[in-house]
């Protein structure tokens, strides 16, 4: 099987360990495990209940408590409609082996992660492409979707909120997208990896209690700071599950389950969490808005969700030219627009400590000066 290079994943791993100012980063602020026990005020819990458990494989498709705590992020979701995965990475990558075979046509709207495009097209699917637009707040064109979709569409992918841009679609948006999925009897595969992380107040409704033929894929990475656990979830019909199970088999037996009790640990004091790093993404956004209205060569949309965005840039460079030279100069990482195909534009990550994040900043807008 022929596949793209996966281009923001290759970029994270040229530099990321390297670079002296890391404004890439997609996870709001890492955890440490005692940081979480004293944010949900249990200090000692994970030495106390850990430590005795014996290493075994544990429950197949996920333990019943994490699986019990993510089915809380849903409204209408039991347990028997979630396996656990090596986090939303593997959750998209299994349903799209589940799902999709040669010659079937797929939908995918851009820019996102770059799974739901380049996989359908490694197997051979029939892949239409619809660009998010500046100018359209990287809001879908609903006349432009509904004129790609036909009877013979499979699955429509998309991710809400969006990375890169942070953009966010309404109830009524989703909705809209709904209306045009089943009258194809599409399935809609929907990447919330960010969900639950707005600027204002409440968060967007999963696709799964919108549409009885939504997926959707999460994690604890991003919304829950808990990335090193490398564990999420697929969310889907039953008859999907069990078909997606069947194939999780040939590439992996389980999950860690040290993994999964930390995970439900957390997701059973998600309240908690979610405070925190609202607080974080909320005042870091601040912080970036601040930037970008006094910095001349720096424009963008500000996203409504989610703990990234695309920098607008106004020099006549190619936009990894500007990147590998910013970070051979001055150390500062950030991700090309390209590797999302969105030109002369930079992606930023915002949502770890205030004080690096100012620090990135400062030391960006000192590579800018040259180009005054």
């Amino acid at each position: 099987m022929k596949i793209k290079p996966f281009d923001v994943e290759q970029w994270m791993d040229l530099y990321e360990n390297d670079c002296t100012y890391n404004i890439a980063e997609t996870c709001v602020d890492s955890l440490s495990l005692r940081e979480l026990e004293e944010l949900i005020g249990e200090t000692g819990y994970f030495s106390n209940t850990l430590m005795d458990k014996r290493l075994t494989y544990g429950e197949i498709p996920g333990s019943k408590s994490f699986r019990k705590g993510v089915s809380g992020l849903f409204k209408n979701v039991s347990p028997e409609n979630i396996l656990s995965t090596n986090g939303a990475i593997g959750a998209n990558f299994l349903a799209l082996f589940t799902l999709i075979e040669p010659g079937d046509e797929i939908v995918s709207i851009v820019p996102t992660y770059q799974q739901h495009y380049s996989i359908p097209e490694a197997l051979n699917a029939n892949v239409k492409i619809i660009k998010l637009k500046k100018e359209n707040n990287f809001l879908p064109d609903l006349d432009e979707l509904r004129s790609a979709v036909t009877s013979k569409t499979k699955l429509i992918c998309m991710n809400n909120p969006n990375n890169p841009t942070g953009a966010l679609m309404s109830e009524s948006k989703i909705m809209d997208i709904v209306k045009i999925a089943r009258e194809a009897d599409a399935y809609i595969l929907c990447d919330e990896v960010y969900r639950h992380l707005n600027h204002e107040e409440g968060y967007a409704p999963s696709i799964v209690d919108l549409y009885e033929k939504g997926i959707s894929s999460g994690s604890m990475s991003k919304v829950f700071s808990l990335a090193g656990l490398r564990l999420g979830w697929l969310v889907a019909p039953k008859e999907l599950i069990e078909k997606a199970y069947d194939m999780r088999h040939y590439n992996m037996i389980s999950c860690g389950m040290l993994d999964e009790a930390i995970a439900a640990k957390a997701l059973e004091h998600k309240d908690k969490v979610l405070e925190r790093n609202l607080k974080i993404i909320r005042e870091n956004l601040q912080i970036l808005d601040k930037w970008v209205e006094e910095e001349p060569h720096i424009t963008y949309v500000r996203p409504k969700a989610g703990t990234t965005a695309l920098l607008y840039y106004d020099m006549d460079i190619p936009s990894k030219t500007l990147c590998h030279d910013m970070m051979k100069s001055d150390g500062i990482m950030l991700v090309p627009g390209d590797c999302f195909e969105m030109g002369k534009s930079l992606r930023i990550g915002y949502a770890f400590n205030s004080e690096e994040l100012e620090e990135g900043l400062h030391a960006l807008s000192q590579y800018l000066r040259q180009f005054d």
